[in-house]
């Protein structure tokens, strides 16, 4: 037994990213009921939007899930990053087997990253490529800050609202590569169809997606 682990776990008992009960151990960051009792999304949560064959989500946002995410998101639990990018990375093996050669992530704006202090999607991108044994690429950068998507209306508006907010990072080649777009929840997919209309256009030959969680039907 490490002894630095072990002694954390006394003075900060770990608990369950979902339902945030203590647990023996924070080896894995999920309880024994959550492993099987959330909102698991039926056939790996596939969708598809447009410039994106193919988005697959493990779970459904709803209840514990939704909470955790708000948690995540909002409240600084940063390591659950973790615990999301084991589900990520499992569905992906299940579901995008041979789809991609490339992990990026959609990036938060200068902004937001100073107000939050860390970007979300990039530390479950990290925690995903980890998983699956592969590296994390920088590709894209938000030039302007832009109205939190949760809050602008409709799929028309979203898509309204993000158009043109991002860019590829100047020293990005993307040329040919099959890419995996990470980010954290999928509504309507403007956020990521956006994204990933902007990669085609830099020479991608595909996008392909997965966040931890989907707007549950």
């Amino acid at each position: 037994m490490k002894v630095i682990p072990f002694l954390l776990d006394l003075l900060y008992p770990p608990r369950c990213a979902f339902c945030h009960d203590f647990l023996e151990t924070s080896r894995e960051g999920i309880c024994a009921h959550c492993k099987t009792g959330l909102p698991f999304a039926q056939n790996g949560g596939r969708q598809h939007f447009p410039f994106i064959p193919a988005c697959v989500s493990p779970l459904s946002y709803e209840g514990n899930v939704r909470e955790s995410l708000l948690r995540y998101k909002f409240g600084g639990a940063t390591g659950y990053a973790k615990v999301y990018g084991r589900l990520v990375a499992e569905t992906v093996r299940a579901e995008l087997p041979g789809a991609f050669d490339l992990i990026t992530w959609v990036p938060l704006s200068r902004k937001r990253l100073r107000q939050r202090g860390y970007d979300q999607a990039r530390l479950l991108a990290k925690a995903t490529a980890k998983a699956l044994g592969m590296s994390l690429t920088p590709t894209l950068y938000k030039q302007r800050n832009t109205q939190p998507q949760s809050g602008t209306g409709d799929a028309a508006k979203r898509r309204a609202n993000i158009t043109g907010a991002y860019r590829m990072k100047k020293d990005a080649d993307v040329t040919g590569k099959r890419i995996l777009l990470i980010d954290d929840i999928v509504t309507t997919g403007s956020t990521l169809s956006e994204c990933a209309r902007v990669l085609g256009k830099a020479g991608a030959e595909q996008v392909v997606c997965a966040t931890v969680a989907r707007a549950a039907d």
